[in-house]
């Protein structure tokens, strides 16, 4: 038997639909472009028309409604834009959290040893190095090595911090750290090693990518801000998803949540709470679970109407 066309109802949502059935397999499913759901249609015994005796009512039992499979990728790709949604809120009210805390006040102890190396390699502590100490708020005060090369600091307050140390025929030093309640990029045991005078220039060490307060709060701020936007999206997503199940939709609510974590660690929010971003890693999982689930469909079905 060839091919032939047929007008069945979508039994979800009551749109009318025409599908082209072949002769084989006896129970044909097709997605109803409104509602995408999967339709059965049962290929016709006769071509027509069909004899008068074929269609007296109740002479043949009717046969049972193709069951429709239980597991819907709609509903599948609807729960993991909600998982994105809660987690991609409860990430930013961690931020949150550490945005407020951050800039609270704090009295750090910053100490080390300076060194020195000679000509053959060899180190060993550099008594008499001076040492001194710029905070966050421009003021500075300075100390001398002792004679094992240690030097300390207390009462720091909170904000970036730079080390500058000079000794007579030697180059200059300076670290760059960051200590605050929330983030402490290493203010105890700082190591400093001098380098002979001509053999290199100055030192320079970077401890923390945050240079001060302003840098770390504003970093932390992108990323409320980045998680807060995925959340939102993956919210609409979700809603449409469920109500009128676009696939498309669906696409760019997993793929916001795919992408946060990368764009978190670009904010050098990875260096600071490298758990937290390794945390948001489930955010990524949920995301990439509904871009490939909804891609895949797309790719069996196309697109829903109204998205060409």
């Amino acid at each position: 038997m060839a091919t032939t066309t047929v007008a069945v109802r979508c039994p979800s949502c009551g749109h009318g639909l025409r599908a082209v059935i072949g002769p084989s397999p006896p129970t044909q499913w097709f997605p109803c472009p409104h509602c995408r759901a999967p339709v059965p249609v049962v290929v016709p015994r006769d071509p027509p028309p069909l004899y008068s005796w074929e269609v007296i009512p109740g002479l043949y039992p009717t046969l049972p409604r193709p069951k429709v499979p239980r597991w819907r990728a709609r509903r599948a790709a609807a729960g993991a834009l909600i998982g994105i949604v809660v987690l991609a809120a409860a990430f930013a009210g961690v931020l949150t959290y550490y945005a407020l805390a951050a800039p609270g006040p704090g009295h750090y102890l910053l100490d080390g040893t300076v060194y020195r190396s000679s000509a053959g390699g060899l180190v060993s502590p550099a008594p008499g190095a001076r040492v001194a100490l710029t905070e966050e708020g421009g003021r500075t005060v300075s100390e001398l090595s002792g004679s094992n090369g240690a030097f300390s600091f207390s009462n720091v307050p909170t904000g970036g911090i730079s080390l500058n140390v000079t000794l007579a025929g030697y180059d200059p030093a300076t670290v760059d750290t960051f200590a605050s309640p929330v983030y402490n990029a290493g203010t105890t045991g700082i190591s400093i090693t001098l380098a002979p005078r001509g053999s290199g220039g100055s030192t320079s060490v970077t401890m923390s990518p945050f240079p001060d307060l302003e840098s770390f709060l504003a970093s932390v701020g992108s990323g409320i801000a980045l998680l807060g936007l995925v959340a939102l999206v993956a919210l609409v997503a979700a809603i449409l998803t469920l109500r009128q199940d676009r696939p498309a939709v669906g696409v760019v609510g997993g793929g916001a949540g795919l992408v946060a974590p990368l764009a978190l660690y670009f904010l050098a929010l990875g260096n600071a709470f490298p758990l937290f971003v390794a945390g948001t890693t489930l955010l990524a999982a949920f995301g990439a679970f509904t871009l490939a689930l909804r891609a895949v469909e797309i790719s069996q079905t196309g697109p829903a109407p109204g998205t060409d």
